[in-house]
């Protein structure tokens, strides 16, 4: 993961300058009945004891602005299907189940030095009503001081980000794809990606 740099064609000091995050659509399956949970673990909503099903992840990053300053009280919704590639939306009919513990919905801001963290389970991969298959991936949306981005974060090593639509219609789809790692060596059962977040002005 992680964005890289570009040059600009005046040169001078100011020529390197980050490569602003792709966007990508913000999809069918936004959430409309449900209220994001104000906190920044998806794995269990609104206190539950419980957990969600699926592969436990942390997603960690900063939102910058292409200078590479932060963006302090950046907003951040995310979105995303449970471990069976459901959302909890009235209009996905994927019938595969609901995960009780899991609404998969939640809204974050980004810290003064404008990191932000997030723990929940990586989501299933589904179907399409076109017959495609889209891989595991979790919607974002960023409302910075400036800028608004609807991107979505893909995941290292799956076999349909290669046919997915929508990433690769993206300009340097690698730039949304991360590499989960362990946590740690005491928690090896939780994963661990590094997502930064370039906005074009913050």
């Amino acid at each position: 993961m992680g964005q890289t740099t570009s040059k600009t064609q005046t040169g001078g000091p100011e020529a390197a300058a980050l490569a602003i995050t792709p966007p990508q659509i913000v999809g069918p399956f936004y959430p409309v009945s449900e209220r994001p949970d104000l906190a920044n673990d998806l794995t269990r909503p609104n206190g539950s004891t419980a957990e969600a099903q699926g592969q436990l992840i942390h997603v960690r990053g900063r939102v910058l602005n292409r200078s590479g300053a932060p963006v302090p009280h950046a907003r951040i919704d995310i979105w995303q299907a449970n471990a069976a590639g459901k959302y909890r939306h009235p209009s996905d009919t994927n019938p595969a189940p609901l995960d009780p513990n899991f609404k998969g919905f939640a809204r974050l801001t980004t810290d003064a030095s404008g990191h932000y963290s997030f723990r929940t389970i990586k989501p299933g991969r589904y179907p399409t009503p076109e017959g495609d298959v889209r891989p595991p991936h979790i919607h974002l949306t960023i409302e910075g001081q400036f800028d608004c981005l609807v991107t979505q974060l893909y995941f290292a090593g799956e076999g349909d980000n290669a046919t997915d639509r929508w990433l690769n219609a993206a300009p340097h789809p690698e730039r949304l794809i991360v590499t989960l790692q362990p946590l740690s060596h005491l928690e090896k059962h939780e994963l661990v990606a590094q997502f930064d977040i370039v906005l074009a002005n913050g």
